[in-house]
């Protein structure tokens, strides 16, 4: 069943420190690094709904509130992929 509002996001300043770093950095994945900023602006002033963030970011206003979520149960690591399901890698990374 749909919420009928957004979960507020409230960040400390040293969080929102790590997420700004981690939105920045060159290093980081690009999915990573976008969670990282649809949190961030999930966290701001205006408090923006879904709908709004999504059209901000150019996403699903769904992928916008899964994060949310996940963000508000789990923290920095609910960012995180998750394991995936299936069978195991049979080659190298490397």
């Amino acid at each position: 069943m749909p919420r009928p509002y957004a979960s507020a996001v409230e960040l400390l300043p040293e969080l929102r420190a790590t997420l700004e770093s981690l939105a920045r950095a060159g290093a980081t994945p690009q999915a990573l690094a976008f969670r990282c900023s649809l949190v961030l602006r999930a966290a701001g002033p205006d408090n923006p709904s879904n709908q709004e963030i999504a059209a901000e970011l150019g996403c699903d206003r769904h992928t916008v509130g899964q994060w949310r979520e996940r963000f508000v149960a789990k923290g920095l690591e609910g960012l995180q992929d998750a394991p995936r399901s299936g069978r195991p890698r049979s080659f190298s990374p490397l």
